[in-house]
């Protein structure tokens, strides 16, 4: 009596629902969290067949089983392991997983169903796709709001070039732009951002392939629009004079390494960056998030501007009195005609194509080098590929 007593209560107070039935379809048993699912009392449901909790056409199929088994005595349960769909009292329906059964018992065969039910798991997955589907959207606009803004300031660089007030009159576009920039883009960029990481943590156990390819879209997205407003944000510090170097020892060998390490994730396959260092000293005197930004520009366009399969060339090297960092790739090179306008603010050689770039990494480098006393050069040839290299003078 106290096993019995003991199993009524943990039926009873189960968090899934659980209904006995015998070999005919009738329903012996019925817990009350299967009764809090259905909407009927037990006494609605005892006695009846089970295939009034069932729409069609499941309930059609449960009757045509029924039928067999009053021929052959041989009993088949329908939704064994699967998902199924419920059908409420009030009409309305539900889906819910369904496990069964089969149990001897005082020499006859009942069958309990385990029910489980699935209405917050599929409410969930349709808010995620949803609210990926609105992001993705979203992210579409701001793209193309940018870029729009982007080719305006182009052409308005095009036709006040040839003139000292209108080249004024650019510069108050450009830090009107920037300044717009700052505050409608660079809020709303974080919040997608964030908004994409919880996606994408919040869908990890419904393992969804489609979510996991917009979410990666988003973040894709948000990443080229991130990378375009800090070069017009560094612009404007740079042009306003709010940048200066900040100094200090530390080594460069663990430095250009852990670049290195970062920027070869991103390369294209079977693109190999390799790094060298010349002579015995290490330790230097710059700014590091200067320097950082220089480099990592200058490798990040020879992974852009060459091939799958290539080397791309990280030298550094400290000798008395001066610091030397050279980049080497064997890209599309940049065509002569160009070279002479490299280092101006928002110019990009004829021979890119559709490869993105704002125009605005080469003058950033320009200046971060000049800032910690130093100079670039370059040599370059099309199709043979291109090498920059910096020079520090150093105490």
């Amino acid at each position: 009596m106290e096993n019995a007593a003991l199993l009524k209560a943990i039926i009873d107070n189960a968090i899934d629902g659980i209904i006995t039935i015998d070999g005919r379809g009738i329903v012996e048993t019925i817990n009350p969290s299967a009764c809090k699912l259905f909407l009927y009392a037990p006494e609605e449901v005892i006695g009846n067949n089970i295939s009034m909790l069932m729409p069609t056409p499941y309930k059609e199929n449960h009757d045509h089983y029924i039928g067999r088994y009053q021929q052959t005595r041989e009993a088949h349960i329908i939704g064994i392991g699967r998902e199924v769909t419920g059908l409420r009292k009030d009409g309305t329906m539900f889906p819910f997983r369904l496990a069964v059964s089969e149990v001897q018992f005082a020499e006859r065969k009942i069958f309990t169903g385990f029910i489980h039910d699935l209405s917050r798991e599929k409410e969930a997955e349709e808010q995620l796709r949803d609210y990926a589907a609105h992001l993705e959207d979203l992210v579409e606009s701001r793209t193309a709001s940018l870029k729009e803004s982007v080719m305006a300031l182009e052409q308005a660089k095009e036709e006040v070039s040839s003139s000292l007030v209108k080249e004024k009159e650019l510069g108050s576009l450009k830090s009107r732009f920037v300044s717009m920039a700052s505050h409608e883009f660079r809020t709303p960029l974080s919040a997608i951002q964030l908004s994409a990481a919880l996606i994408e943590k919040y869908a990890q156990p419904y393992d969804n392939d489609n979510i996991r390819k917009h979410v990666s879209k988003i973040k894709g997205s948000v990443g080229i629009l991130t990378g375009i407003l800090n070069d017009f944000l560094s612009l404007e510090k740079l042009e306003a004079g709010k940048i200066d170097a900040v100094c200090s020892p530390f080594n460069l060998v663990t430095f250009a390494e852990e670049i290195t390490d970062e920027l070869q994730l991103v390369a294209k396959q079977n693109q190999h960056i390799i790094y060298q260092h010349t002579g015995t000293a290490n330790i230097v005197n710059l700014d590091q998030n200067l320097l950082r930004h220089c480099v990592t520009n200058l490798i990040g366009n020879a992974i852009k501007y060459s091939g799958e399969n290539t080397f791309i060339e990280f030298n550094t090297e400290i000798a008395p009195g001066q610091c030397v960092i050279n980049i080497r790739d064997n890209g599309i090179g940049i065509p002569e005609t160009d070279q002479k306008h490299l280092f101006e603010a928002f110019f990009r050689a004829h021979n890119t194509g559709n490869i993105p770039g704002t125009g605005l990494g080469l003058n950033i480098v320009a200046r971060y080098a000049h800032l910690m006393n130093g100079r670039i050069d370059f040599k370059s040839d099309v199709n043979q590929g291109t090498s920059f290299t910096i020079t520090f003078q150093t105490v």
